[in-house]
């Protein structure tokens, strides 16, 4: 490095934002994941013993993932190499490969190549880097949001440690807060500003266990506030209202916060709670989820959980899924709540799906069983010749208007598939039908 490229890396450090900044350099600075970091834990006693093997960093933004890349980096012995997978290409990776072999076999000297947004990499970029961890060349070390599971090549997953990062607790994000502004090295010390208790329980509260985020929220803060007449820069709830005006919510579309909340939100209202299924509902609108595909799912769960215990809630629910499409946002949200409502404090029953998915593994495990020719059509002229539809028995003709005709094929005859429950109207059909075949069983003596 010539002195130009050393200044501009001077000057980029004292320019970059204030969470870069004060970005712990030393693994007991790291606040918060002591599920992982903590003096008893597996990574906290690799780390100090640099014995560091492949890992996959797994969290939310902001929970500390690249910070804990940084510690390693200035604890580790091994030469430190950074990418990031969202602008790296196979000629960046290979000239990391090169300079790692290049190390270890003239200096005996690891190489850790850290890999930001490592899901970002597609399969071939993946597989690129696979024999090269195998084989040690480079110990690597991911970071994702997204869960590793979908979105990391199985085999670099199976040579890895997956380390997954929790949102930070309420207090650790207040420790971050008054370590930045007391820092007068890295933090914003020299300002010479205070913040209200009420204001830092604020911003705690609203970052969300997003370190990043309250970090943000308070250089906004101390850069953007008139200092007072004490000389004291005031960070008041009024101004800490004003820096993170919205509660930073953790939900990306496409990674497991979709997933999760959408699960949470059909097991809701499987499990008969209006109240979580309602909840559920808000963090997805308010995340801007997609209104019309919250309506599949609900139609889903009334079609899947509820069945004939209750018909209506199909009906409610495909009555709101035309809604929403014809309303949008905001009133589609009444929509939605009123149909999840609904299917929440319905009676339930799983008789339709359990019925269909037993009758498609006969279908698909057994060979196609002939049509009794009685059932078969006899609209066209030939019919008869064939003996298409000679024998059937009308049902309206008979008592109760039922034939007690079977119409299985005859090997399937007593096969049953649908089983009413006890649940809501499924009890009047269960009923119902009993009833049909005593009567005819007791007709036919």
């Amino acid at each position: 490095m010539d002195l130009f490229e050393y200044m501009n890396e001077v000057k980029k450090e004292k320019e970059s934002p204030l969470a870069s900044r004060l970005r712990p350099v030393k693994l007991d600075e790291v606040v918060g994941q002591q599920h992982i970091i903590g003096k008893d834990k597996l990574l906290y006693r690799a780390i100090k013993a640099d014995k560091i093997s492949s890992v996959i960093f797994y969290g939310p933004p902001g929970t500390g993932k690249t910070t804990l890349a940084k510690v390693i980096a200035n604890t580790t012995s091994a030469e430190f190499t950074q990418i990031n997978a969202t602008s790296a290409g196979k000629k960046d990776m290979e000239e990391v490969i090169t300079a790692a072999k290049e190390r270890l076999g003239m200096y005996g000297k690891r190489t850790i190549l850290f890999v930001d947004e490592i899901h970002r990499f597609n399969k071939g970029q993946q597989d690129y880097l696979l024999p090269f961890v195998e084989d040690g060349t480079v110990i690597l070390i991911g970071a994702t949001t997204e869960n590793p599971y979908f979105e990391v090549n199985g085999a670099l997953i199976s040579r890895s440690i997956i380390f997954e990062l929790k949102p930070l607790q309420k207090d650790d994000i207040k420790e971050l807060l008054l370590r930045a502004l007391t820092d007068k090295e890295r933090g914003l010390g020299a300002y010479r500003a205070e913040i209200t208790e009420e204001a830092l329980d604020f911003l705690a509260d609203m970052a969300n266990g997003d370190a990043r985020a309250a970090l943000n929220a308070i250089e906004l803060g101390v850069l953007t506030t008139e200092r007072s007449d004490d000389g004291i820069l005031h960070i008041t709830l009024e101004v800490a209202a004003e820096c993170i005006q919205k509660r930073v919510l953790r939900y990306d579309k496409d990674g497991d916060s979709h997933y999760d909340t959408i699960s949470a939100f059909i097991k809701s209202m499987r499990g008969s709670d209006p109240d979580a299924a309602i909840y559920y509902l808000a963090r997805m609108l308010a995340a801007g989820e997609e209104p019309a595909f919250i309506a599949r799912r609900i139609m889903i769960c009334a079609s899947e959980d509820v069945s004939n215990a209750d018909p209506n809630a199909i009906v409610v629910a495909v009555s709101a899924a035309q809604a929403v499409e014809r309303l949008g946002m905001p009133e589609a949200r009444i929509v939605l709540a009123q149909a999840a409502a609904y299917v929440a404090c319905a009676p339930k029953s799983n008789s339709a799906i359990c019925a269909i998915d037993k009758a498609m593994k006969l279908v698909g495990a057994t060979r196609t069983e002939p049509i009794p020719p009685y059932l078969q059509d006899a609209h066209y002229k030939a019919a008869g010749k064939l003996g298409h539809g000679i024998g059937y028995e009308y049902s309206h003709n008979f008592k109760n208007h039922y034939s007690g005709q079977p119409y299985l094929p005859e090997k399937l005859r007593g096969t049953v598939f649908y089983e009413c429950s006890e649940q809501g109207y499924e009890k009047q059909q269960k009923e119902w039908l009993k009833k049909l075949k005593e009567e005819w069983e007791s007709g036919k003596e």
